[in-house]
């Protein structure tokens, strides 16, 4: 078992030297063939492993006229500060591929701008992936707080929580929020805001100069369903109330308004009304999120939006 272990780990070194050479040094594969004294094919093996197994992360810079055409018609048409359009692949069903990579590019260039001090992150599968894209980074002049809780409903640690993946890459002051998403009860979630550490990232939040968060869609795999936060009754109940979408636990209807609820009184998470001069970047695509993200844009709830091709077109024909 151990010389399997070693053989494997060796074989992911060659792969990430391989990838460096070639991606960074610029080196062909014979050349990186020749280096380290394996064959041509050997080599273009190792190339591609280093991509598939995420040693090596390639961003296009090209812009697209297309998408940048859609970018401009969605920033104007829906008032937005911030609008980028990363190309459809008809062949794939991810969620977050393309905008996880715009994602984490827009988060690098904030974290390494002088003029940002705060910025604030949400939680599910997108944000985390395009934290999952980011480099190493050394920020100590800056300051990460989330916006939501951090707990599941079982005392575990939320799977889909982004603040924890950040600390991993980023080196910065770290505010996390000790508590559930959804609380037991109005009461319970009034005496959680009420503690010192909860209350002091709230007041963080609201200080944020930019703020990056996912949007979860409330079908039947809606994710504060599907990670445990509602009962399958509760999200039927948010359904009935009109709610078609929700942002760190927040349901909102097709307006753009929260939805007086249960489920709403109970939500621990810094509330939605951000500061006009707060940067608040939403990351969404798809069907099944053409509604939430729909009513997000016209309210708004965000200013700044990075979607796909697909999604962009659909936005503008509601419209």
């Amino acid at each position: 078992m151990s010389r399997r272990k070693t053989s494997n780990s060796a074989r992911m070194d060659d792969a990430a030297r391989a990838g460096w050479l070639y991606y960074v040094a610029g080196k062909t594969q014979e050349e990186i063939a020749g280096a380290l004294g394996i064959s041509r094919q050997a080599a273009q093996r190792l190339v591609s492993l280093s991509v598939a197994d995420g040693l090596v992360k390639v961003r296009l810079d090209h812009p697209i006229a297309r998408c940048l055409d859609l970018a401009a018609r969605v920033r104007e048409r829906f008032g937005l500060r911030f609008c980028e359009v990363v190309p459809t692949d008809p062949e794939t069903q991810s969620a977050t591929l393309g905008i996880a990579e715009a994602g984490a590019a827009q988060i690098e260039r904030h974290l390494r701008a002088p003029d940002i001090a705060v910025l604030a992150i949400g939680t599910g599968r997108t944000l985390k992936a395009a934290i999952g894209q980011l480099p190493p980074m050394e920020t100590p002049d800056k300051r990460v707080v989330s916006l939501t809780g951090n707990i599941a409903p079982d005392g575990a640690m939320a799977f889909y929580s982004a603040i924890f993946s950040m600390a991993e890459r980023v080196t910065a002051r770290h505010h996390v929020m000790p508590s559930p998403v959804v609380a037991a009860s109005p009461e319970e979630r009034d005496v959680l805001r009420a503690q010192p550490v909860i209350r002091q990232s709230l007041a963080l939040a609201r200080r944020a100069d930019v703020v990056f968060v996912g949007l979860g869609d409330l079908g039947p795999e809606a994710p504060l369903f599907v990670d445990g936060f509602i009962s399958e009754s509760e999200l039927e109940a948010l359904r009935a109330g009109g709610a078609v979408g929700e942002m760190v636990g927040w349901a909102f209807d097709a307006e753009g308004r929260l939805v007086d609820c249960d489920t709403n009184a109970r939500v621990v998470s810094g509330p939605l009304d951000w500061p006009e001069s707060t940067l608040v970047m939403v990351m969404a695509k798809g069907a099944r999120k053409l509604a939430a993200l729909r009513a997000v844009v016209r309210r708004p709830l965000a200013n700044g939006l990075i979607t796909d091709e697909w999604t962009a077109s659909a936005l503008l024909e509601s419209a």
